[in-house]
């Protein structure tokens, strides 16, 4: 049920005819009563309408009609009309269901048939057609996504205050995560690494590594089936970057490389790293445009409170081999593993839009390629223990303190605007300028409890 490769990281609507009757096919075999139809708005919330077997044939082949006003981030009402086309290479049944339900994921497009500048997910295509027209075949991405459970989505009552790999009487919510990852499974989202993560009713599944565009469709699939089964058993999960004051926020930590005819861009056996000159100006370009692209792979509110120091989450722009207070990691070399050389970058968080951060990160990266950034040499000391002067004199900036500042930055990068194309650039822009003041007029319990009796 492959579809045709070129078509998909390209951005055309079409997919193979063959990849089309598979999935006529399967649903006729196995009694499928309904299918999902799943996309993104800008922020990343996942949106869905079903269709019945009936209707399937002519949606592979023409699309399906919706109102596109309504969805945040796509056009106004003059002009809304839109077409989910489905992508039959992401064709999977839910899981758990008494109805046989399947979901595809779309990609949206003008009436004409032309793909829709304001779709996350064609974002995402055009840079890696810009990836292969640099003489790379695969953008291999794996997101670790953390998250907590709490009791309800009323207040953040924990499970339970189990610590980094607890187990046991600890770790309440065990057998929900063995549960949620035989749901991942039988969705063709391969699971490599789970454990209780250091916060309280903190979780990490970690899926195993793909390409950049079926990696963000699993994104979007994981953070569903997360939260449905946990809904299932009475519980609330929830990706928000800082939900515990005091506890470690959820990180979206990234791992990254490039590959070209099999062979992993980022390694050279001669390098003290291990790292080859791709490697090495992929990471610079992260590095120099961290700061532009901040709002887009933590662009809430919400995800300033998580970056901050001492709470294990990166916030000065650096690089290390072992560091992890550094922007960016190398994973160690280990002999055998040349395939495995990555980058993890540590700063993304979980409630990111997957095709936009993605997207963000590749252009970010394939600029430090293509212009030869120079890769400064690698933090190996605890960065949180310099001081502001100490920072200074190595030349070692910060990511954005806040969404307004992560905002500003965003707004005047030339490489955030060719990344996102126009249409997303401004919306973007627009909706989280809105964001950050509607949050900075608010009045806090903190700033009544401070003030009010002294003041």
């Amino acid at each position: 049920m492959a579809m045709v490769e070129h078509e998909r990281d390209t951005g055309r609507a079409t997919s193979d005819p063959a990849a089309r009757k598979e999935v006529l096919k399967r649903v006729e075999q196995e009694n499928v009563r309904f299918v999902h139809l799943w996309f993104t708005d800008l922020e990343g919330h996942l949106k869905s309408f079903s269709i019945t077997p009936a209707e399937l044939e002519d949606a592979l082949d023409d699309g399906m009609g919706f109102d596109g006003s309504s969805i945040t981030g796509f056009n106004s009402i003059e002009e809304s009309d839109m077409v989910a086309i489905p992508d039959p290479a992401t064709f999977q049944l839910m899981p758990n269901g008494a109805t046989k339900v399947g979901r595809m994921i779309c990609d949206v497009v003008t009436p004409d048939g032309e793909p829709y500048d304001g779709d996350p997910r064609y974002v995402l295509k055009q840079a890696l057609a810009r990836m292969k027209s640099m003489g790379f075949d695969t953008f291999n991405v794996g997101p670790e996504l953390e998250y907590f459970l709490f009791e309800d989505d009323k207040g953040t009552e924990t499970l339970d205050e189990g610590g980094y790999f607890a187990m046991t009487a600890l770790d309440a919510a065990w057998e929900l995560r063995n549960e949620t990852i035989t749901a991942l499974e039988s969705m063709g989202i391969p699971v490599e690494y789970v454990h209780h993560e250091v916060g309280p009713s903190q979780h990490e599944i970690d899926m195993r590594f793909s390409n950049a565009l079926d990696m963000a469709d699993h994104t979007i699939t994981y953070r569903l089936v997360v939260k449905e089964i946990a809904k299932k058993a009475g519980y609330h999960a929830s990706f928000m970057p800082k939900p515990l004051f005091g506890e470690n926020g959820s990180g979206m930590h990234t791992h990254q490389s490039l590959f070209t005819g099999g062979r992993n861009a980022f390694y050279d056996a001669d390098d003290e790293w291990s790292l080859s000159d791709v490697g090495k100006a992929f990471i610079a370009g992260q590095l120099q445009h961290a700061r532009e692209i901040s709002a887009v792979f933590a662009q809430w509110v919400n995800s300033y409170k998580r970056l901050v120091p001492g709470y294990e989450a990166p916030v000065y722009v650096a690089w290390s081999r072992r560091n992890r207070s550094a922007l960016i990691r190398i994973p160690l070399y280990k002999p055998g593993k040349e395939q495995a050389t990555r980058a993890e970058i540590r700063c993304p968080d979980p409630a990111c839009n997957p095709y936009l951060t993605f997207a963000a990160l590749l252009h970010a990266g394939l600029e430090g390629i293509e212009k030869g950034y120079e890769l400064p040499a690698p933090m190996e000391q605890n960065l949180y223990h310099l001081t502001a002067e100490q920072r200074r004199e190595r030349g070692i900036v910060a990511l954005p303190e806040t969404l307004g500042e992560a905002i500003d930055e965003l707004s005047t990068s030339e490489l955030a605007r060719r990344a996102l194309g126009q249409h997303i650039f401004d919306r973007y822009v627009e909706i989280k300028r809105k964001e950050w003041d509607d949050y900075r007029v608010q009045l806090t319990d903190w700033e009544m409890k401070r003030y009010l009796s002294v003041l």
